[in-house]
């Protein structure tokens, strides 16, 4: 196995024999509060690829173009080469986490519309909100691209709204990241999955019971591994209709 181009707390890119696809493989670690709380989840990779895989296609299939190519093992994706933009695009359909934590505002509370929030992608600055001024100062992207990468995160979520509701899970909020092929184009990347996603069971009340994502792990809740496998055995039974 060649040496990685690059590794992060959840995968590690390498390169091919083609220098426009990259090999994407899912780890088993862990990582929270800006990777202060780390930890293995079993099977953890397995299921990240194979659910990014299935929701990847389903949107290809809808018109928003990304990265994926194909899924070749278990853990492992033939992706397009790209630049990642230093952006965490998060879309917000309902209060949790930060935000809650932030502006006193009670989990659970729906807004509309959808909050759309851009991070600067900086473990070293602890991924910092930016507002729109501090976006123009910092140069990662243009105008014109953050205004495509707003309407790209909002379709997004219009689609895996739509979707996750057909598997009984509602969609609370998501972090996407986008990426630069060499032709310039922005496309859809990294991945989309219970690590990168707040997913609750439609079928549960109880708040922590209901919890079927990384807030698990992070809130020590228990059960982490039974709940990455309940998305992916939904998200599958819904593709294969």
């Amino acid at each position: 196995m060649s040496a990685p181009l690059y590794e992060g707390k959840a995968k590690i890119v390498y390169a091919t024999d083609d220098p426009q696809v990259y090999r994407t493989y899912f780890k088993d670690d862990a990582t929270a509060f800006n990777a202060q709380k780390r930890g293995q989840i079993s099977g953890k990779g397995a299921i990240n690829c194979a659910v990014s895989s299935y929701l990847f296609r389903v949107l290809a299939q809808a018109g928003v173009t990304n990265h994926f190519i194909e899924q070749i093992s278990e853990r492992e994706m033939r992706v397009q080469a790209v630049e990642i933009v230093p952006l965490e695009v998060v879309v917000r359909n309902l209060a949790a986490g930060s935000l809650c934590k932030q502006t006193g505002i009670a989990e659970g509370t729906a807004i509309a519309p959808p909050l759309v929030e851009f991070y600067l992608k900086d473990d070293a600055l602890g991924d910092p909100l930016l507002t729109p001024d501090r976006l123009r100062l910092l140069q990662v992207a243009t105008e014109a691209e953050v205004q495509h990468l707003q309407g790209a995160a909002l379709q997004v979520n219009t689609l895996l709204q739509a979707f996750f509701n057909r598997c009984g899970i509602t969609l609370v909020d998501f972090k996407l990241e986008f990426g630069r092929d060499r032709q310039g184009q922005i496309l859809l990347a990294d991945e989309i999955s219970p690590d990168t996603c707040r997913l609750w069971d439609q079928q549960e009340t109880d708040p922590e019971k209901r919890i079927l994502d990384k807030d698990r792990f992070r809130r020590d809740l228990g059960n982490v591994e039974a709940a990455y496998a309940r998305v992916l055995e939904l998200v599958t039974q819904q593709a294969e209709l």
